[in-house]
């Protein structure tokens, strides 16, 4: 029985478990499709799911499996014809090579070679159907137009979520480019299934069919993005050098962990905190509170997730470059998830493959507070160098304070300054970058026993002369 919330549109899942993949795993990316819809603005009535050796070229599904997808869309179950009554000759060995490449999963019998008519509705079940059929999978274009041809619904695919969800959740104008940059790389190669075969010759594109001159728009978009893009991280890599002596956390971590909310305890600022999926996309850089001396930096980032489109993770160089050029890493993991260590390895798969895994990392499991005792005491037998805490408990927010300036504390050296008389007015850039353990005062100026980052002590000293 489908049951549905009237205010919301309705979709079906559809999953395939491929071989290697187990029946938990199988479970678990549905429920993570099902949190992805959601966050879109979809409830999820109900699941189709099959086991394979491969997806379908055609279709993803078997034709069973198919025809169930039918009945609960309203669907015919078959892929009827869409040729149009006039198209050119190009299309048309283009259209035939483009099928000759698909292997049909089953072959038809003849009596279904016209469309059913869609099914009726079951005694019992809710008259409102899913408009929407969402596929855990990414899909090519012809498999995107069969789907929709066979369901009569609208199909997306988990990367067509994903893309969907950044491109709702960008606020700053460097997060909106960096989404519509993944997003039209993701609609170019599909353009050729939303036309419907129209074809239009006008103006300087004569010739040139309604496709083509769409993808030169997108072409001609694209590299107005990444010039726009490219200048905006010049910017942020000149503030980032300008930090490269101070002290920096990166808040790294699967999406919904509660990097925010950590993120907001530790530093007092009011970042966006929402129970959805990809709520935070902009970097946040905020000083750790109370400030320590020298200045702790913390920054948010985007969370990861399983199966992130490559687009989106090249788009998102910023975020990444914080946990690259970071001097801890805090690696924030959703305790309450029973899926969180196959989060944490996606995490750590990423940050491998930009070389982030060598930078210094702590692993913390948040929300704790949701779990009884005993699976708090499994998560210590397990992990006993990680910190288990809430974001919410102001003393576990204070213990992950002092963990940090005590795992930098290791790494600072003492030194002395001498600062003239004549250079008092910079004494600030010492108090903001180092401990002053003592001072004095002779004929040569202020006299300054520090601690801080080497780095730090050498530019100093180079500044003032000492």
């Amino acid at each position: 029985m489908l049951k549905t919330h009237p205010a919301r549109p309705c979709a079906v899942l559809v999953g395939v478990q491929l071989p290697g993949v187990s029946d938990a795993e199988h479970t678990a990316d549905l429920a993570e499709l099902a949190r992805l819809v959601k966050t879109l603005g979809y409830d999820a009535v109900a699941t189709v799911s099959q086991r394979r050796e491969g997806l379908a070229s055609g279709t993803v599904l078997g034709t069973g499996k198919l025809k169930e997808l039918a009945q609960l869309t309203g669907g015919s179950g078959v892929i009827a014809s869409g040729a149009q009554d006039r198209t050119s000759k190009a299309r048309e060995r283009w259209e035939s090579a483009d099928a000759s490449l698909e292997e049909p999963e089953e072959p038809e019998e003849p009596e279904e070679e016209e469309a059913a008519p869609p099914a009726e509705d079951a005694p019992g079940e809710v008259a409102q159907r899913p408009t929407v059929v969402v596929v855990d999978h990414e899909l090519s274009p012809s498999q995107l137009r069969n789907l929709e041809k066979a369901t009569g619904a609208q199909v997306l695919d988990r990367t067509g979520v994903i893309v969907d969800i950044f491109h709702r959740h960008a606020r700053s104008h460097e997060a909106r480019m960096q989404v519509e940059i993944a997003r039209l790389n993701y609609l170019a190669p599909r353009l050729r299934e939303s036309t419907g075969g129209r074809e239009r010759q006008q103006g300087r594109g004569a010739g040139d069919s309604a496709v083509e001159l769409d993808r030169r728009k997108i072409r001609d978009r694209l590299a107005e993005l990444r010039e726009g893009l490219a200048a905006i991280q010049k910017d942020q890599d000149q503030r980032r050098y300008a930090r490269r002596d101070q002290l920096r956390v990166a808040l790294v971590g699967y999406t919904n962990a509660g990097k925010s909310s950590l993120m907001r305890a530790l530093t007092g600022s009011e970042v966006l905190v929402a129970d959805q999926l990809f709520a935070t996309l902009d970097t946040t850089v905020r000083a750790l509170q109370p400030e320590s001396r020298p200045r702790v930096l913390v920054s948010d980032t985007v969370g990861f997730i399983k199966k992130l489109p490559h687009d989106l993770v090249a788009s998102f160089r910023s975020t990444l470059d914080e946990a690259l050029e970071a001097s801890l890493l805090l690696y924030v993991v959703d305790a309450s998830d029973p899926t969180w260590d196959a989060q944490l390895e996606v995490t750590r798969t990423v940050l491998r493959e930009i070389g982030a895994d060598a930078v210094p990392s702590q692993l913390l499991f948040n929300k704790v507070d949701r779990l009884d005792e005993a699976a708090q005491e499994a998560l210590r037998s397990r992990h006993p160098e990680a910190l288990l805490l809430s974001a919410h408990r102001p003393e576990d927010v204070g213990l992950l304070r002092e963990r940090i300036l005590r795992a930098f504390a290791t790494s600072m050296v003492d030194a002395d300054l001498v600062i003239p008389y004549a250079s008092q007015s910079r004494i600030s850039e010492v108090y903001e970058n180092t401990t002053v353990l003592s001072e004095a005062f002779d004929e040569s100026g202020r006299k300054l026993r520090v601690r801080g980052l080497p780095a730090a002590i050498a530019r100093l000293t180079q500044a003032f002369g000492t």
